[in-house]
Protein backbone atom coordinates (compact mmCIF):
# COMPACT_ATOMS: atom_id res chain seq x y z
CA UNK A 1 0.00 0.00 0.00
CA UNK A 2 1.40 3.40 -0.93
CA UNK A 3 1.68 6.22 1.60
CA UNK A 4 -0.95 8.18 -0.38
CA UNK A 5 -3.39 5.26 -0.31
CA UNK A 6 -2.81 4.70 3.41
CA UNK A 7 -3.31 8.41 4.17
CA UNK A 8 -6.50 8.56 2.08
CA UNK A 9 -7.94 5.55 3.86
CA UNK A 10 -7.02 6.94 7.28
CA UNK A 11 -8.58 10.30 6.39
CA UNK A 12 -11.81 8.55 5.35
CA UNK A 13 -11.86 6.60 8.61
CA UNK A 14 -11.33 9.78 10.60
CA UNK A 15 -14.21 11.50 8.80
CA UNK A 16 -16.42 8.50 9.54
CA UNK A 17 -15.32 8.59 13.16
CA UNK A 18 -16.12 12.29 13.33
CA UNK A 19 -19.70 11.65 12.24
CA UNK A 20 -20.03 8.85 14.75
CA UNK A 21 -18.30 10.57 17.62
CA UNK A 22 -20.27 13.78 17.26
CA UNK A 23 -23.25 11.82 18.57
CA UNK A 24 -21.39 10.49 21.60
CA UNK A 25 -19.75 11.93 24.70
CA UNK A 26 -16.98 13.71 22.77
CA UNK A 27 -16.44 17.42 23.43
CA UNK A 28 -14.30 20.29 22.26
CA UNK A 29 -10.65 19.55 22.95
CA UNK A 30 -8.46 21.73 25.21
CA UNK A 31 -5.87 24.15 23.88
CA UNK A 32 -2.95 22.55 22.07
CA UNK A 33 -0.31 24.95 23.38
CA UNK A 34 0.50 26.53 26.72
CA UNK A 35 1.76 30.07 26.11
CA UNK A 36 3.93 29.87 29.22
CA UNK A 37 5.73 26.84 27.77
CA UNK A 38 6.11 28.76 24.51
CA UNK A 39 7.77 31.56 26.48
CA UNK A 40 10.16 29.13 28.18
CA UNK A 41 11.07 27.54 24.86
CA UNK A 42 11.81 30.98 23.42
CA UNK A 43 14.07 31.80 26.37
CA UNK A 44 16.49 29.00 25.50
CA UNK A 45 19.64 30.76 24.29
CA UNK A 46 22.28 29.39 21.91
CA UNK A 47 24.70 31.97 23.31
CA UNK A 48 24.09 30.80 26.89
CA UNK A 49 24.64 27.20 25.84
CA UNK A 50 27.92 28.12 24.16
CA UNK A 51 29.10 29.94 27.30
CA UNK A 52 28.27 26.93 29.46
CA UNK A 53 30.09 24.50 27.18
CA UNK A 54 33.14 26.77 26.89
CA UNK A 55 33.36 26.97 30.67
CA UNK A 56 33.26 23.19 31.03
CA UNK A 57 35.93 22.84 28.36
CA UNK A 58 38.13 25.29 30.29
CA UNK A 59 38.64 22.72 33.06
CA UNK A 60 40.95 20.91 30.57
CA UNK A 61 39.79 17.46 31.70
CA UNK A 62 36.75 16.32 33.60
CA UNK A 63 37.87 12.71 33.79
CA UNK A 64 36.29 10.99 36.79
CA UNK A 65 39.74 10.06 38.11
CA UNK A 66 41.22 13.53 37.63
CA UNK A 67 42.09 15.93 40.43
CA UNK A 68 39.50 17.06 42.95
CA UNK A 69 41.81 19.49 44.77
CA UNK A 70 42.51 22.05 42.06
CA UNK A 71 40.17 25.02 41.75
CA UNK A 72 40.90 25.43 38.03
CA UNK A 73 41.22 22.01 36.41
CA UNK A 74 39.73 18.55 36.81
CA UNK A 75 36.44 17.00 37.79
CA UNK A 76 36.42 18.55 41.27
CA UNK A 77 36.57 22.12 39.98
CA UNK A 78 33.96 21.32 37.32
CA UNK A 79 31.55 19.87 39.90
CA UNK A 80 31.88 22.89 42.17
CA UNK A 81 31.25 25.25 39.25
CA UNK A 82 28.07 23.43 38.19
CA UNK A 83 26.89 23.49 41.81
CA UNK A 84 27.55 27.24 42.05
CA UNK A 85 25.62 27.88 38.81
CA UNK A 86 22.67 25.82 40.05
CA UNK A 87 22.70 27.88 43.26
CA UNK A 88 22.51 31.09 41.21
CA UNK A 89 19.48 29.77 39.35
CA UNK A 90 17.88 28.66 42.62
CA UNK A 91 17.66 32.29 43.81
CA UNK A 92 14.75 32.81 41.42
CA UNK A 93 12.76 29.90 42.89
CA UNK A 94 11.70 31.47 46.21
CA UNK A 95 13.29 28.60 48.07
CA UNK A 96 11.73 25.81 46.01
CA UNK A 97 14.98 24.82 44.27
CA UNK A 98 17.63 23.14 46.39
CA UNK A 99 21.12 22.08 45.27
CA UNK A 100 23.07 19.06 46.47
CA UNK A 101 26.41 17.40 45.80
CA UNK A 102 25.35 13.76 46.05
CA UNK A 103 28.60 11.99 46.91
CA UNK A 104 29.18 8.25 46.67
CA UNK A 105 32.16 5.90 46.73
CA UNK A 106 32.98 3.61 43.82
CA UNK A 107 34.99 0.54 44.76
CA UNK A 108 37.99 -0.56 42.69
CA UNK A 109 36.81 -2.94 39.98
CA UNK A 110 40.07 -4.00 38.35
CA UNK A 111 38.95 -2.46 35.07
CA UNK A 112 38.17 1.27 34.85
CA UNK A 113 38.39 2.01 38.58
CA UNK A 114 41.95 1.16 39.76
CA UNK A 115 41.30 2.15 43.38
CA UNK A 116 38.38 3.27 45.51
CA UNK A 117 37.30 6.76 44.50
CA UNK A 118 34.72 9.26 45.70
CA UNK A 119 32.47 10.61 42.95
CA UNK A 120 29.53 13.00 43.06
CA UNK A 121 26.44 13.87 41.07
CA UNK A 122 25.45 17.54 41.09
CA UNK A 123 21.68 17.76 41.63
CA UNK A 124 19.24 20.67 41.55
CA UNK A 125 15.72 19.81 42.71
CA UNK A 126 12.76 22.09 41.94
CA UNK A 127 10.09 21.06 44.44
CA UNK A 128 6.60 20.63 43.03
CA UNK A 129 4.05 23.32 43.83
CA UNK A 130 1.39 20.74 44.79
CA UNK A 131 2.27 19.10 48.16
CA UNK A 132 0.05 16.12 47.29
CA UNK A 133 1.82 15.48 43.97
CA UNK A 134 4.66 12.99 44.47
CA UNK A 135 5.67 12.63 40.81
CA UNK A 136 9.32 13.20 39.87
CA UNK A 137 10.82 13.90 36.44
CA UNK A 138 14.59 13.82 35.84
CA UNK A 139 16.60 15.50 33.07
CA UNK A 140 20.29 14.62 32.95
CA UNK A 141 23.66 14.68 31.19
CA UNK A 142 27.09 13.48 32.30
CA UNK A 143 29.81 15.88 33.39
CA UNK A 144 32.84 13.61 33.08
CA UNK A 145 34.94 13.46 29.91
CA UNK A 146 37.67 11.26 28.44
CA UNK A 147 40.52 11.16 25.93
CA UNK A 148 41.34 8.22 23.64
CA UNK A 149 42.54 6.10 26.57
CA UNK A 150 39.63 5.80 28.98
CA UNK A 151 42.13 5.53 31.85
CA UNK A 152 44.04 8.70 30.93
CA UNK A 153 43.06 11.14 33.71
CA UNK A 154 45.71 13.80 32.93
CA UNK A 155 45.64 14.58 29.20
CA UNK A 156 43.34 17.26 27.85
CA UNK A 157 39.82 15.87 27.49
CA UNK A 158 37.65 18.91 26.67
CA UNK A 159 34.47 16.86 26.23
CA UNK A 160 32.64 19.72 24.53
CA UNK A 161 30.02 17.56 22.85
CA UNK A 162 30.47 14.43 24.99
CA UNK A 163 28.95 15.50 27.21
CA UNK A 164 29.22 19.18 28.09
CA UNK A 165 26.41 19.53 25.54
CA UNK A 166 24.09 17.38 27.67
CA UNK A 167 25.02 19.13 30.91
CA UNK A 168 24.50 22.52 29.20
CA UNK A 169 20.95 21.40 28.32
CA UNK A 170 20.33 20.50 31.95
CA UNK A 171 21.74 23.81 33.24
CA UNK A 172 19.90 26.00 30.75
CA UNK A 173 16.63 24.24 31.58
CA UNK A 174 17.27 24.73 35.32
CA UNK A 175 17.93 28.44 34.74
CA UNK A 176 14.69 28.95 32.82
CA UNK A 177 12.43 26.70 34.88
CA UNK A 178 13.58 27.71 38.39
CA UNK A 179 11.24 30.71 38.50
CA UNK A 180 8.20 28.74 37.28
CA UNK A 181 5.86 26.43 39.13
CA UNK A 182 5.05 22.82 38.31
CA UNK A 183 2.86 20.48 40.35
CA UNK A 184 5.42 17.68 39.91
CA UNK A 185 9.00 17.83 41.18
CA UNK A 186 11.69 18.43 38.55
CA UNK A 187 15.24 17.16 39.09
CA UNK A 188 18.24 18.44 37.08
CA UNK A 189 21.33 16.21 37.28
CA UNK A 190 24.95 16.33 36.10
CA UNK A 191 26.17 12.75 36.51
CA UNK A 192 29.77 11.72 37.15
CA UNK A 193 31.29 8.40 36.18
CA UNK A 194 29.50 7.70 32.90
CA UNK A 195 32.66 7.03 30.91
CA UNK A 196 34.03 4.72 33.62
CA UNK A 197 30.86 2.60 33.77
CA UNK A 198 27.61 4.57 34.31
CA UNK A 199 28.43 4.91 38.01
CA UNK A 200 26.62 8.16 38.70
CA UNK A 201 23.37 7.14 37.08
CA UNK A 202 23.51 3.70 38.68
CA UNK A 203 23.98 5.30 42.09
CA UNK A 204 20.99 7.58 41.54
CA UNK A 205 18.73 4.88 40.05
CA UNK A 206 19.41 2.66 43.07
CA UNK A 207 18.77 5.58 45.41
CA UNK A 208 15.47 6.37 43.66
CA UNK A 209 14.37 2.75 44.00
CA UNK A 210 15.44 2.48 47.64
CA UNK A 211 13.72 5.74 48.63
CA UNK A 212 10.54 4.89 46.70
CA UNK A 213 10.34 7.92 44.43
CA UNK A 214 7.36 8.09 42.09
CA UNK A 215 9.70 8.60 39.13
CA UNK A 216 7.62 8.91 35.95
CA UNK A 217 10.28 9.88 33.37
CA UNK A 218 14.03 10.24 32.83
CA UNK A 219 15.32 12.33 29.91
CA UNK A 220 18.99 11.55 29.37
CA UNK A 221 21.02 13.79 27.02
CA UNK A 222 24.37 12.55 25.74
CA UNK A 223 26.21 13.82 22.63
CA UNK A 224 23.56 16.27 21.47
CA UNK A 225 25.41 19.30 20.08
CA UNK A 226 26.95 18.35 16.73
CA UNK A 227 25.10 18.38 13.40
CA UNK A 228 27.90 17.34 11.04
CA UNK A 229 29.28 13.92 10.15
CA UNK A 230 32.75 14.39 8.67
CA UNK A 231 32.85 10.72 7.71
CA UNK A 232 29.66 10.91 5.63
CA UNK A 233 29.71 14.60 4.74
CA UNK A 234 26.22 15.10 6.16
CA UNK A 235 25.06 18.45 7.55
CA UNK A 236 21.72 18.07 9.36
CA UNK A 237 20.49 20.16 12.29
CA UNK A 238 16.82 19.32 11.72
CA UNK A 239 16.74 15.80 13.19
CA UNK A 240 17.66 14.32 16.56
CA UNK A 241 17.43 10.73 17.78
CA UNK A 242 15.61 9.50 20.89
CA UNK A 243 16.39 5.92 21.87
CA UNK A 244 14.14 3.78 24.06
CA UNK A 245 13.78 0.18 25.16
CA UNK A 246 10.74 -1.64 23.76
CA UNK A 247 9.81 -3.69 26.82
CA UNK A 248 10.70 -3.08 30.46
CA UNK A 249 14.03 -4.48 31.59
CA UNK A 250 12.42 -5.82 34.77
CA UNK A 251 9.34 -7.29 33.06
CA UNK A 252 7.75 -10.14 35.02
CA UNK A 253 6.76 -13.42 33.39
CA UNK A 254 3.08 -12.50 33.82
CA UNK A 255 3.68 -9.17 32.07
CA UNK A 256 5.59 -10.94 29.32
CA UNK A 257 2.69 -13.36 28.73
CA UNK A 258 0.25 -10.45 28.45
CA UNK A 259 2.60 -8.61 26.08
CA UNK A 260 2.88 -11.64 23.84
CA UNK A 261 -0.89 -12.07 23.85
CA UNK A 262 -1.53 -8.42 22.90
CA UNK A 263 1.44 -8.07 20.54
CA UNK A 264 2.45 -4.94 22.47
CA UNK A 265 6.21 -5.46 22.34
CA UNK A 266 6.57 -1.96 20.87
CA UNK A 267 4.69 -0.25 23.69
CA UNK A 268 6.75 -0.36 26.86
CA UNK A 269 6.76 2.72 29.13
CA UNK A 270 10.07 3.98 27.75
CA UNK A 271 8.93 3.58 24.15
CA UNK A 272 5.79 5.59 24.88
CA UNK A 273 7.85 8.22 26.71
CA UNK A 274 9.88 8.56 23.50
CA UNK A 275 6.67 8.96 21.49
CA UNK A 276 5.53 11.59 24.01
CA UNK A 277 8.82 13.47 23.56
CA UNK A 278 8.33 13.42 19.79
CA UNK A 279 4.72 14.64 19.94
CA UNK A 280 5.42 17.38 22.47
CA UNK A 281 8.82 18.50 21.20
CA UNK A 282 7.73 18.83 17.59
CA UNK A 283 4.58 20.69 18.66
CA UNK A 284 6.59 23.41 20.45
CA UNK A 285 9.90 23.57 18.55
CA UNK A 286 10.25 24.58 14.91
CA UNK A 287 12.56 22.91 12.39
CA UNK A 288 13.23 19.77 14.40
CA UNK A 289 12.17 16.17 13.85
CA UNK A 290 12.48 13.76 16.75
CA UNK A 291 13.49 10.46 15.18
CA UNK A 292 12.54 7.43 17.27
CA UNK A 293 15.37 4.91 17.61
CA UNK A 294 13.73 1.54 18.22
CA UNK A 295 16.52 0.09 20.33
CA UNK A 296 17.69 0.91 23.89
CA UNK A 297 20.69 2.90 22.59
CA UNK A 298 23.04 3.04 19.65
CA UNK A 299 24.30 -0.32 18.39
CA UNK A 300 26.07 -2.18 21.27
CA UNK A 301 26.38 1.06 23.27
CA UNK A 302 24.72 2.47 26.36
CA UNK A 303 24.17 5.56 28.49
CA UNK A 304 22.90 6.96 31.76
CA UNK A 305 19.28 6.06 31.06
CA UNK A 306 20.21 2.36 31.18
CA UNK A 307 20.42 1.94 35.00
CA UNK A 308 16.98 3.54 35.31
CA UNK A 309 15.58 1.13 32.74
CA UNK A 310 17.13 -1.72 34.72
CA UNK A 311 15.27 -0.53 37.81
CA UNK A 312 11.99 -0.48 35.86
CA UNK A 313 11.62 3.24 35.13
CA UNK A 314 10.65 4.94 31.87
CA UNK A 315 13.91 6.46 30.60
CA UNK A 316 15.12 7.56 27.17
CA UNK A 317 18.30 8.91 25.58
CA UNK A 318 18.52 11.87 23.21
CA UNK A 319 21.55 11.88 20.90
CA UNK A 320 22.47 13.78 17.76
CA UNK A 321 21.50 12.29 14.41
CA UNK A 322 25.01 11.87 12.98
CA UNK A 323 27.95 11.45 15.35
CA UNK A 324 31.36 12.80 14.38
CA UNK A 325 33.91 10.23 15.56
CA UNK A 326 36.90 12.43 14.67
CA UNK A 327 35.82 14.59 17.61
CA UNK A 328 34.60 12.02 20.10
CA UNK A 329 36.79 9.94 22.47
CA UNK A 330 39.88 11.36 20.74
CA UNK A 331 43.12 12.88 22.04
CA UNK A 332 43.39 16.55 21.10
CA UNK A 333 45.94 16.58 18.26
CA UNK A 334 46.60 17.41 14.63
CA UNK A 335 47.47 14.73 12.11
CA UNK A 336 48.18 15.54 8.46
CA UNK A 337 46.70 18.98 9.03
CA UNK A 338 43.45 17.57 10.47
CA UNK A 339 42.25 18.56 13.93
CA UNK A 340 41.05 15.80 16.27
CA UNK A 341 39.48 16.11 19.70
CA UNK A 342 36.12 16.99 21.25
CA UNK A 343 36.41 20.76 20.88
CA UNK A 344 33.83 23.54 21.01
CA UNK A 345 34.58 24.64 17.45
CA UNK A 346 33.00 21.47 16.10
CA UNK A 347 29.62 22.07 17.74
CA UNK A 348 26.41 23.60 16.37
CA UNK A 349 24.82 25.72 19.11
CA UNK A 350 21.64 26.48 17.18
CA UNK A 351 21.12 22.73 16.95
CA UNK A 352 21.81 22.41 20.68
CA UNK A 353 19.27 25.17 21.33
CA UNK A 354 16.55 23.22 19.52
CA UNK A 355 17.42 20.02 21.35
CA UNK A 356 17.28 21.88 24.66
CA UNK A 357 13.87 23.25 23.73
CA UNK A 358 12.55 19.75 22.96
CA UNK A 359 13.64 18.57 26.42
CA UNK A 360 12.17 21.64 28.08
CA UNK A 361 8.80 21.36 26.34
CA UNK A 362 8.59 17.68 27.26
CA UNK A 363 9.50 18.19 30.91
CA UNK A 364 7.29 21.26 31.34
CA UNK A 365 4.25 19.67 29.70
CA UNK A 366 4.57 16.48 31.72
CA UNK A 367 5.34 18.39 34.92
CA UNK A 368 2.11 20.37 34.59
CA UNK A 369 -0.08 17.51 33.40
CA UNK A 370 -2.63 15.66 35.52
CA UNK A 371 -1.71 12.25 36.82
CA UNK A 372 -2.24 9.41 34.37
CA UNK A 373 -5.63 7.66 34.26
CA UNK A 374 -5.93 4.44 36.24
CA UNK A 375 -7.37 0.97 35.62
CA UNK A 376 -7.38 1.49 31.86
CA UNK A 377 -9.05 -1.48 30.18
CA UNK A 378 -10.58 -2.72 26.96
CA UNK A 379 -13.80 -4.70 27.38
CA UNK A 380 -13.67 -8.19 25.89
CA UNK A 381 -17.04 -9.68 26.88
CA UNK A 382 -18.44 -9.57 23.34
CA UNK A 383 -17.12 -10.11 19.84
CA UNK A 384 -17.51 -6.79 18.09
CA UNK A 385 -15.89 -4.58 15.46
CA UNK A 386 -16.10 -1.64 17.86
CA UNK A 387 -13.75 -1.02 20.80
CA UNK A 388 -15.04 -0.32 24.31
CA UNK A 389 -12.52 1.41 26.58
CA UNK A 390 -12.96 2.17 30.27
CA UNK A 391 -10.79 3.73 32.99
CA UNK A 392 -10.95 5.64 36.25
CA UNK A 393 -9.88 9.19 37.00
CA UNK A 394 -6.45 9.58 38.63
CA UNK A 395 -6.68 9.20 42.40
CA UNK A 396 -4.07 11.92 43.01
CA UNK A 397 -3.58 15.50 41.92
CA UNK A 398 -5.89 17.87 40.11
CA UNK A 399 -9.01 16.67 38.33
CA UNK A 400 -8.43 16.29 34.57
CA UNK A 401 -10.43 18.40 32.13
CA UNK A 402 -10.84 15.23 30.11
CA UNK A 403 -8.96 12.48 28.33
CA UNK A 404 -7.37 11.83 24.97
CA UNK A 405 -7.84 8.47 23.32
CA UNK A 406 -4.78 7.75 21.19
CA UNK A 407 -5.01 5.36 18.25
CA UNK A 408 -2.63 3.93 15.68
CA UNK A 409 -2.53 1.07 13.22
CA UNK A 410 -0.56 -1.90 14.48
CA UNK A 411 2.16 -1.18 11.89
CA UNK A 412 2.51 2.52 12.77
CA UNK A 413 5.40 3.75 14.88
CA UNK A 414 3.56 6.82 16.24
CA UNK A 415 0.00 7.61 17.28
CA UNK A 416 -2.02 8.42 14.16
CA UNK A 417 -5.15 9.92 15.69
CA UNK A 418 -6.53 11.16 19.00
CA UNK A 419 -10.02 11.90 20.31
CA UNK A 420 -10.99 14.04 23.30
CA UNK A 421 -13.63 12.80 25.76
CA UNK A 422 -14.98 14.00 29.07
CA UNK A 423 -16.24 10.64 30.35
CA UNK A 424 -14.21 7.72 31.69
CA UNK A 425 -15.43 5.31 29.04
CA UNK A 426 -15.93 5.39 25.31
CA UNK A 427 -16.98 3.20 22.41
CA UNK A 428 -14.94 3.68 19.25
CA UNK A 429 -15.99 2.66 15.71
CA UNK A 430 -12.62 0.97 15.22
CA UNK A 431 -11.74 -2.66 15.82
CA UNK A 432 -9.28 -3.56 18.56
CA UNK A 433 -8.09 -6.24 16.14
CA UNK A 434 -6.66 -3.57 13.82
CA UNK A 435 -5.45 -0.77 16.11
CA UNK A 436 -3.57 -0.06 19.30
CA UNK A 437 -5.13 2.36 21.77
CA UNK A 438 -3.99 4.34 24.82
CA UNK A 439 -5.53 6.89 27.20
CA UNK A 440 -4.04 10.16 28.48
CA UNK A 441 -5.39 12.58 31.07
CA UNK A 442 -5.30 16.25 30.10
CA UNK A 443 -6.04 19.63 31.65
CA UNK A 444 -7.67 22.64 30.00
CA UNK A 445 -4.33 23.91 28.66
CA UNK A 446 -3.49 20.64 26.93
CA UNK A 447 -0.89 19.36 29.38
CA UNK A 448 -1.13 15.59 28.92
CA UNK A 449 -0.03 12.68 31.06
CA UNK A 450 1.95 9.81 29.65
CA UNK A 451 -0.30 7.40 27.73
CA UNK A 452 -1.56 4.25 29.41
CA UNK A 453 -2.30 1.16 27.31
CA UNK A 454 -5.47 -0.78 28.15
CA UNK A 455 -5.41 -4.33 29.43
CA UNK A 456 -8.21 -6.82 28.70
CA UNK A 457 -11.11 -6.77 31.18
CA UNK A 458 -14.51 -8.47 31.21
CA UNK A 459 -17.48 -6.28 32.05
Amino acid sequence: MTYKTKFTRLLALCMLAGLYLSQTAFAQAPATHDEEINKMVNEVSADNLRTLVEKMVSFETRHSLSTTTSKKVGIGAAREWVKAEFEKYAKASNGRMTVDMDRYTVKADGRRIPQDVEMANVVATLKGSDPSDDRVIIVAGHLDSRATDVMDAKSKAPGANDDASGVAIVMEMARIMASRQFPATLVFVAFQGEEQGLYGSRHMAERVKKEGWNLVAVLNNDIVGNSYSAEMGIHDNTRVRVFSEATPSNETEEQARLRRTLGSENDGPSRNLARYMKMTGEAYVDQIEVVLGYRPDRFLRGGDHTPFNQQGYAAVRMSEMNEDFDHQHQDVRKENGKQYGDLTEFMDFEYLRKNTAVNLATMANLGRAPHAPEKVGVLTANLTNKTDLTWTAPSKGKKPAGYYILMRETSSQTWDKKFFVKDTNVTLPYSKDNYFFAVQATDELGHTSLPVLPVPVRQ
